[in-house]
């Protein structure tokens, strides 16, 4: 039996006197069973064990990078120009391994077809993989108990250089073991040295240590859709989005057994996920039956977590809806990723049975099928598609500082962001790059560039104050047809963590979070939503402004607080939603009124308008030189642009590297440039000032400049970052705030939903009804309904609409200032004064 439970029959060599296990006595021993000259196979083939363990050894230690060069089609030339070409590439890794005390090794599955000796293992390992891969992972625990040897004796060396030959404490090779033994004369022998206990440590650890081969790599991967019986035992990569993990699950690996009579101990390796419990006891003397009982806390368990993986929106065909595929995680794998994470898998396809009652053996015919996790890939783009090699999971707290943390972006790309970044016109060219076959709207473009680098994330923990968020959040509104949803998809697709969803087909639940019960434990779990998969990247929300008010509602503390509280069916907790939104919105009536303010034209509360860093108008005008140049855009599209691959390394380069701090001049001119914005509102004529910027204007600011130093890769936000922050803000400003009467900017028109001329204007019209009423009427005295609307136009200067007026007498009736009486035509109105 191997590990996995399988037979490993024994192929009896031609002209062989070795007995096979067809004609042994039952009495024969397993030694004496294997002896001869027979060769040990993996059961229903030829394929040789010792074999496939000495090929791949030898691929361990001979492997160079020229071999996978040389795959790669690069010619023989081209393979000696390059230093690192005869770099034995495994060797450094296991080294590495042995150092940290790492116990995984990554291993591209594309290298073993690329080194011939190996080109047979390549196909045998994809079609016997859970056979071939526990070959490898006894032939890497060789390879490094060789390792270490070498490592020790090497140590030995420079210890007896570095004594001396004239040094008492010079070590006497010799045969006895390294181990210090008070059978050993003398006292030195019988003390343990520092050095000897060093030498022994590398042996040791590695006996004690399980090592694991982690292949990754395959030449393609299979769509979910297309996994078939035909794939069951044998190695697939998939690809998708992780939508749910559970709790981490201890799995019993070997069960402990006590007898409750004379207290003898046995264990029991789980075979095929079942226990065979003891139904006596295996002490001849004892023999009871039924006495055996398992003890937990000295049985071995293993950790493991079952992970759900759904097809991405952009590999589901036309008009279905995604399949989904349940993974198991094993030991350090566990954690490797969370809801949200795009990744590659991959694992061995497995059917397991399904019982039709679980308290019998009977099972039904049709099987379940999983994924056993072998490598876990994660695809982000703010990843740049790197490995996120277990190397650096498993490492301790006090290790992480000793490896290179930041992402593996080669040299060559980055001198060649480091040289586009210190171009003069980088703003203008990222700016083209960003949906370029989109005429114009340069400011919504440099909007949506800095939304993709993002601020910084403060935190004021000291202090007690909570952190302030740094994404950035856009509403797009405006006129239909305006390439307001190519924008969205177009973010959707290099934006690093995000989900692209619409206004109508979005539920308060389907974005934050909801509730379900776990098919696996039957146990209530949150369901991610939209938001919370969206962790770290941005939302993009299509049809802003058709949602329903419920749904609207949960974006208020996602959107400043960055968190989604959830309180129901007993689960009561807070899940991070740190996103940046992307929002459309279209008119109510189709077309964008530019009499009336922006939350009267897209329906949208004041509250949830205020929260957006920049809004910005995307408006329909009809201009015959501006038609023909975008005509003339569409058909030539001529001006230098950067590939959506580069963009997307350039953005996430300066966001996992670029934390710019405020310099002193900054922050004087974010002071003076606040100062400025809000003496905007000053005018000696009203008695009442207008709000032309609030504190989340000074932080939109913040955020806008440091992602705009952040585009320039620097570590510093400069004056000229905050100019541009400041220029982008009053642009925005200049058509989502501006008042249609007066053509001032007026933030209330955004927090509050109405202007402040307008809220003038409406008290003027009160005013001058409680004046008209007092001429009218006496006290205690009525005027006819009808009578007071025509007196009110007659003396009024501006035309009063029906509307606002039956708006103001209705304000004044809560006031207590007026009372109607009456219906209909015979209404009147009768002032009401106090007592």
């Amino acid at each position: 039996m191997d590990e996995n439970g399988r037979l490993i029959r024994d192929v009896q060599e031609e002209n062989s006197e070795a007995p096979t296990f067809s004609n042994l006595d039952p009495t024969t021993s397993d030694a004496q069973a294997m002896g001869g000259n027979s060769t040990l196979c993996i059961w229903g083939t030829n394929i040789s064990v010792n074999d496939t363990i000495s090929n791949f050894k030898m691929f361990l230690k001979e492997f160079s990078k020229k071999y996978r060069m040389w795959a790669d089609g690069m010619t023989q030339e081209e393979t000696q120009a390059e230093e690192d070409a005869e770099t034995k590439e495994y060797v450094e890794m296991m080294q590495q391994m042995l150092t940290l005390g790492v116990t995984c090794l990554n291993l591209d599955f594309r290298n073993l077809k690329a080194y011939p000796p190996t080109k047979k293992l390549w196909q045998q390992a994809q079609d016997y993989p859970q056979d071939i891969v526990t070959l490898m992972d006894q032939a890497i625990k060789d390879v490094m108990y060789s390792l270490a040897e070498d490592m020790m004796t090497r140590e030995r060396r420079s210890q007896s250089s570095t004594a001396g030959p004239n040094s008492q404490n010079t070590a006497v090779p010799s045969s006895d073991p390294p181990v210090p033994s008070s059978d050993r004369m003398g006292s030195e022998a019988a003390t343990p040295r520092a050095d000897d206990s060093a030498e022994i440590d590398w042996c040791q650890e590695v006996q004690k240590r399980q090592y694991r081969v982690r292949l990754f790599g395959l030449d393609s991967t299979v769509n979910m859709r297309e996994l078939n019986p035909s794939d069951v035992d044998k190695i697939v990569a998939i690809k998708g989005l992780v939508i749910r993990t559970t709790p981490i699950l201890p799995d019993m690996k070997d069960a402990f057994f006590k007898c409750q009579v004379c207290n003898h101990t046995v264990k029991v390796d789980i075979d095929r996920g079942r226990i065979a419990e003891p139904t006596e006891c295996p002490r001849p003397i004892c023999k009871s039956q039924n006495s055996m009982q398992i003890v937990h806390n000295r049985s071995g368990f293993a950790d493991k977590q079952v992970i759900k993986l759904q097809e991405t929106p952009d590999s589901v065909p036309a008009g279905q809806t995604p399949h989904s595929v349940s993974m198991c995680a094993y030991d350090d794998l566990v954690d490797m990723c969370k809801a949200g994470d795009r990744v590659e898998v991959t694992g061995i396809f497995r059917a397991s049975p399904v019982r039709v009652n679980p308290r019998q053996r009977t099972v039904k015919s049709v099987y379940k099928t999983y994924i056993d996790i072998i490598h876990i890939q994660k695809v982000d783009k703010k990843r740049m598609g790197i490995d996120v090699s277990t190397v650096e999971q498993e490492l301790s707290e006090e290790m992480t500082n000793t490896i290179e943390q930041t992402r593996k972006v080669s040299e060559e790309e980055e001198e060649k962001i480091k040289a586009t970044a210190a171009r003069p016109d980088i703003y203008e060219l990222l700016s083209r790059s960003l949906a370029p076959s989109i005429f114009e709207m340069d400011d919504v473009k440099k909007g949506i560039l800095l939304q993709l680098f993002g601020g910084t994330n403060k935190s004021f923990e000291k202090g007690g104050s909570p952190k302030y968020r740094g994404d950035i959040n856009i509403l797009l509104c405006g006129d239909p047809s305006t390439s307001k949803s190519q924008i969205l998809q177009y973010v959707h697709k290099i934006a690093p963590r995000g989900v692209y969803t619409s206004g109508k087909g979005s539920s308060a639940v389907g974005l934050t979070a909801y509730v379900t019960r776990d098919p696996e434990t039957r146990q209530l779990v949150l369901e991610s939503g939209a938001l919370v998969l969206s962790d770290g990247g941005v939302c993009c929300i299509d049809e802003f402004d058709k949602m329903s008010d419920a749904t609207r509602s949960v974006l208020h503390e996602v959107m400043e607080q960055q968190t989604v509280s959830i309180a129901k069916a007993g689960i009561i907790t807070t899940l991070n939603a740190r996103t940046s939104i992307l929002a459309s919105a279209n008119p109510i009536g189709s077309k964008y009124n530019p009499n009336l303010p922006v939350p009267q034209n897209i329906d949208l509360p004041p509250t949830l308008l205020s929260r957006f860093d920049l809004v910005y108008l995307i408006l329909d005008r009809i201009d015959e030189t501006n038609d023909r140049r975008l005509a003339r855009h569409l058909l030539t599209q001529g001006e230098e642009i950067l590939p959506i691959e580069f963009l997307t390394s350039y953005i996430s380069y300066a966001r996992t590297n670029c934390q710019p701090r405020i310099s002193a001049e900054a922050s004087s001119e974010l002071v003076s440039a606040y100062v400025e914005m809000r003496k905007l509102g000053e005018d000696v004529r009203a008695a009442e000032r207008r709000i032309t910027a609030t504190t989340r204007q000074l932080e939109s600011m913040i955020r806008l400049a440091e992602a705009h130093a952040k585009m320039r890769l620097s570590d510093t936000v400069t004056r000229s970052d905050v100019q541009e922050a400041v220029r982008l803000i009053k642009s925005a400003l200049k058509q989502a705030a501006t008042d249609a009467r007066t053509g001032l900017i007026d933030m209330s028109l955004l927090t509050e939903g109405t202007s402040s001329s307008e809220r003038r204007r409406k008290a003027d019209l009160k005013n001058a009804v409680l004046s008209l009423l007092d001429d009218m009427t006496r006290q205690g005295q009525a005027a006819r309904y009808s009578e007071v609307v025509r007196r009110m136009g007659e003396q009024s200067s501006i035309s009063v609409e029906a509307n606002e007026f039956a708006e103001a007498i209705r304000g004044l009736e809560q006031e207590g200032s007026v009372m109607v009486v009456g219906e209909g035509a015979r209404r009147s109105i009768r002032r009401v004064t106090g007592v």
